[in-house]
Parts: structure tokens; C-alpha cells; sequence
């Protein structure tokens, strides 16, 4: 899953959607180093992405993807699932998505003396250019999707060419999703239960 999607399943603290957004920028190893709370949304973030990536209709939609696109297709339905939470978004949460994102990203700035250098980078560009709010159009997704094709060190165009897969297979790979999330909420909210006892 993607960012807002993680921050949407740790919605319950501040410090709980910091860590489930440190969940793509700390090693396994720097776990210990964080405060409890946020070290086991870090631990969850981990949980769900291998748990989105196993998933039967996350998998079925991969295979929509062209031959060489697809090994990109995860970051591509990463995204795109991002979007589908946002058009969406008032069947899963009560509270406002641009009050969520806002709140998100005040947490972000309070913590940000114990964020990895990376995302402190990141931050500014990621709050005043709204990468979150961005998500509910579908300009917004190939932006991503653009963004995060020129960070990668080679293949960047198979990247951006899985937009046209998306576009192709749009109405098959959104009714993925909602076949998808609805899993993807119980397994988060089990886990968590899990992580907490454990």
C-alpha cells in the first residue's frame, strides 16, 4: 500500500501514522531506536505490505500488466489503490480526508527531529506540493507514478508505462481493490491486536 493508505489504517494516533509512514525508510534492524507506539506501526507497515502482496486479488491484477511492466505493476496498484481510497473515502472514514492529511502532516512536522534523513528531506516537497490530497485524481496518480519512476536507478519507463496497463485494466483493477481492502483493513486492525500482546 501506499502512503495514505498506511496513514489511513493508523489513523487512531499521530504518533502511530509517523511510524506507519517510517515503515518505507527505517531498516529492520533500527526498529529498537523508536519510541513503542511508533516502532510497531513500523513493524505493521512491513506486515501489510507483504500481506498486500500475497493478497489473490492484488495478484490477479499484476497479471494485468504487460510482460517487463510487470514486476513494476506493485508500485503502480500501490498508488492507484491510494486513489481508489480517496474517491472512496467517505465509505471508510468519518473524518474529513484533507482534516486526516492536514493532521498527518502536522504529526510529521512535530516528529521530525526523529525522522531519517531521507524523509526530512522529503517533507517540505511532500507537504506543499500535497503528495496525500494528490491521490484523488487520477492526474495525481501518473504524477506519482512519475516521481517515483525517476528515482529509480534504471527502468524508469517500464514504470510510467504501467499507466497505460492502469488505464487499459482500470475498472478490473479497481474492482480488486474493493475486494481487497476491505481484507487488508481486518488483517491491520488483527495485527495490531497481535503486536500489542506480543
Amino acid at each position: 500500500m501506499n502512503y495514505l493508505a498506511h496513514v489511513y489504517l493508523a489513523r487512531h494516533s499521530d504518533a502511530a501514522m509517523v511510524g506507519a509512514m517510517l515503515g518505507d525508510f527505517v531498516k529492520a534492524n533500527d526498529i529498537a531506536a523508536y519510541p513503542p507506539e511508533i516502532a510497531r506501526e513500523i513493524t505493521l507497515h512491513r506486515h501489510i505490505d507483504s500481506y498486500t502482496d500475497s493478497h489473490p486479488a492484488v495478484l490477479a491484477s499484476k497479471e494485468l500488466f504487460g510482460e517487463g511492466r510487470r514486476r513494476y505493476a506493485g508500485i503502480v496498484l500501490d498508488v492507484f489503490y491510494d486513489h481508489e481510497l480517496s474517491r472512496h473515502w467517505h465509505q471508510w472514514c468519518d473524518v474529513p480526508r484533507a482534516a486526516l492529511i492536514a493532521r498527518f502532516y502536522d504529526a510529521l512536522a512535530a516528529h521530525e527531529p526523529m525522522l531519517p534523513p531521507r524523509l526530512r528531506e522529503m517533507l517540505p516537497y511532500l507537504v506543499r506540493q500535497d503528495w496525500l490530497g494528490g491521490y484523488a485524481t487520477f492526474d495525481g496518480v501518473e504524477g506519482t507514478i512519475a516521481r517515483v519512476s525517476r528515482r529509480l536507478s534504471r527502468n524508469g519507463e517500464l514504470l510510467r508505462d504501467g499507466v497505460q496497463d492502469l488505464v487499459r485494466h482500470r475498472d478490473a483493477i479497481a474492482a480488486g481493490f474493493e475486494r481487497f481492502f476491505p481484507d487488508l483493513v481486518r488483517f491491520a486492525e488483527e495485527r495490531r491486536a497481535q503486536l500489542l500482546l506480543a
